[in-house]
């Protein structure tokens, strides 16, 4: 018996080596791509694939979403500023095929693109862009890498710029620009408060200019504004005119 189980062994291996060369699953999210004899004869699956062995071999492709972290790129922008940038791309394969004929490792080639597109976007354009605009950025990553990969069979569906890092020195130059702007912001505010005070007093001179009787009614309220408990002065208002006037019999009895 262990003679012939033996003498059987070797035949048993053979047969489990020709069966899974011969038999394949692939999952619902993958599909297979198909060489016979080195030639590409198709894309097959999901679910349970034969193939001949030793004659046909097969490459197995993930159609899911993948996310890529583009790591820190340091850039020069239009303004002369150095940053440092940090990305995340979503890209997925649409064509199995060209995955696999048209490019070594679309992974690691979908990468390099992505930083080298990164350095140069930000290249072209300046800081405040980069900070205030950065959606129109994104944008126009996504469809510069999309046109690189499209070839290799890959659909770049959002490129996203996650952080902008400023040296310390442009950090403070930053705050001290904003500073100097709340500044001239309350500077023009405060302005435009004196000019529309300026304003309502001019119509109020002209009310009581046309009315007699309301510029007495209101040193009426200004006494009772200041003639308050425990307080031995009152200030009487006197209106520039009788003064004038005043000065003017001083000076006619003088004469």
């Amino acid at each position: 018996m262990i003679q012939f189980f033996s003498a059987f062994l070797p035949f048993l291996l053979v047969v489990l080596a020709i069966v899974s060369a011969a038999i394949k699953i692939v999952q619902e999210y993958e599909r297979g791509v198909v060489f016979r004899l080195g030639r590409f004869v198709g894309i097959r699956g999901p679910g349970l694939i034969l193939l001949i062995p030793f004659i046909e071999r097969m490459v197995k492709v993930d159609l899911r979403v993948v996310t890529l972290d583009v790591p820190s790129q340091e850039a020069i922008t239009q303004d002369n500023v150095t940053v440092r940038v940090n990305a995340v791309v979503y890209f997925q394969v649409i064509d199995p095929d060209r995955a696999v004929i048209n490019v070594e490792d679309f992974r690691r080639a979908t990468a390099q693109i992505a930083q080298t597109t990164l350095r140069s976007v930000m290249g072209q354009h300046e800081l405040d862009d980069l900070l205030s605009r950065r959606e129109r950025i994104n944008a126009e990553l996504q469809r510069i890498i999309d046109d690189s990969t499209e070839p290799w069979g890959i659909k770049v569906s959002v490129v996203e710029v996650k952080d902008v890092e400023l040296p310390s020195t442009m950090q403070r130059a930053m705050a001290r620009q904003a500073e100097a702007e709340r500044e001239r912001r309350a500077k023009i505010i405060h302005a435009e408060g004196e000019y529309s005070a300026s304003q309502q007093l001019a119509e109020a001179a002209r009310v009581m200019a046309d009315s007699p009787g309301a510029i007495q009614l209101r040193y009426l309220q200004t006494l009772t504004e200041i003639a308050v408990e425990q307080n031995s002065t009152i200030i009487f208002p006197l209106p520039l005119e009788f003064m004038e006037t005043f000065q003017g019999l001083l000076g006619g009895k003088k004469d």
